[in-house]
C-alpha cells in the first residue's frame, strides 16, 4: 500500500488563499508606495484588478480608517498601520523607554527632539518632543523623512553592515522632495558618520536648522533607531546651548538609551 503523498507548495498555497485579503493587501502596499494615493481607476490599474474587483475591498479599508479618500476622490493611506505597528511590544518599548530621556535632552539642550527608525523602505518618526521655549521646530510623530538626505537617515544606514545597507537603499521609498546624492558621495559620507559616530549636517529641507543625529544601539551593536536634534539658532538674549554643546548633550543621552535597549559598549562622547 502506498503512502498518499503530501500537496505541493502550489497546490497547498492554492487551497488556503484567501482572495479578499489578496486584495486587501495589494490595496494597502500600493498606496504605501504612492506620494499622493490613487483614484480607483488608477489603483484598479496599480494591482493589475478591475475597479469592480477592488471597490467593496476599498470602501471596507475606509470604513475601517485604514485608507481615506479626498475630496478629487483620491484613496491614500491614513496613519492606522502606523498605529498598530506601535502596539508591538517592541516599539512601544522603545518609545515608553526613550521618552523621559528626550523630555531631559529637550530640557537641556533648550531644543526639540526626535526619536526615527527604518521601516520598509522608509525612515519613520516614532516618538517627538517639544523643547521648553517659546519657538521650537519639530516634526510630527508618524511622518516619513528622506533616507539618503537627512541626519536621521545617514546614521541609519551608517551603522548597518554592508549587506543590509544594500538591501535599504534597494528598498528605499523616496519621500516628496527627497534630494538625490551621487552613490560614491553617500558612501564616503556615510563613512564620515561611522567613523565620527554621530551625524551633524545642515538640514537639506529647512534653511537655518543644523541636524544632529546619533544612533540608538541595542545587542550585538545593532542600531536600532536615531535621536535626532533639528538645532535652531536663537539670536536674541536667550543664552541657550551652542551646537558643541548640543552634540555632548544628545551623546549622552543616546549612551544612556543605548544602555538601557541592551547596548553594552556605546562609546560615549560626552
Amino acid at each position: 500500500m502506498t503512502e498518499p503523498t503530501a500537496p505541493s507548495n502550489d497546490a497547498a498555497s492554492a487551497r488556503y488563499s484567501a482572495p479578499a485579503l489578496e486584495k486587501g493587501l495589494d490595496i494597502l502596499e500600493a498606496l504605501a508606495d504612492s506620494l499622493h494615493g490613487y483614484t480607483l481607476n488608477e489603483l484598479a490599474q496599480k494591482v493589475s484588478r478591475s475597479v469592480g474587483e477592488i471597490f467593496r475591498m476599498a470602501v471596507t479599508l475606509e470604513r475601517r480608517g485604514f485608507v481615506r479618500v479626498d475630496e478629487n476622490d483620491r484613496y491614500t493611506l491614513t496613519l492606522r498601520m502606523f498605529e498598530l505597528s506601535h502596539r508591538q511590544q517592541p516599539l512601544k518599548s522603545l518609545v515608553a523607554t526613550a521618552l523621559p530621556l528626550m523630555r531631559e535632552l529637550a530640557n537641556r539642550a533648550h531644543q526639540s527632539c526626535h526619536l526615527a527608525m527604518y521601516q520598509q523602505g522608509r525612515v519613520v518618526v516614532i516618538a517627538q518632543v517639544d523643547g521648553p521655549d517659546r519657538w521650537t521646530f519639530g516634526l510630527k510623530v508618524g511622518v516619513t523623512i528622506g533616507l539618503t538626505d537627512t541626519s536621521a537617515g545617514h546614521v541609519l544606514l551608517a551603522f548597518r553592515d554592508e549587506v543590509d545597507r544594500a538591501r535599504m537603499l534597494a528598498a528605499r521609498v523616496k519621500v516628496e522632495g527627497e534630494q538625490e546624492l551621487d552613490p560614491g558621495e553617500l558612501f564616503a559620507l556615510l563613512g564620515d558618520v561611522r567613523h565620527r559616530g554621530y551625524a551633524s549636517m545642515p538640514s537639506q529641507q529647512i534653511k537655518g536648522v543644523r541636524n544632529i543625529a546619533f544612533p540608538i544601539l541595542g545587542q550585538a551593536n545593532h542600531v536600532i533607531a536615531a535621536i535626532n536634534v533639528p538645532h535652531i539658532e536663537r539670536i536674541d538674549q536667550k543664552v541657550t546651548p551652542d551646537v558643541d554643546q548640543v552634540c555632548e548633550i544628545v551623546a549622552n543621552i543616546a549612551a544612556r538609551l543605548s544602555a538601557l535597549m541592551g547596548h553594552s559598549s556605546f562609546n560615549e562622547l560626552a
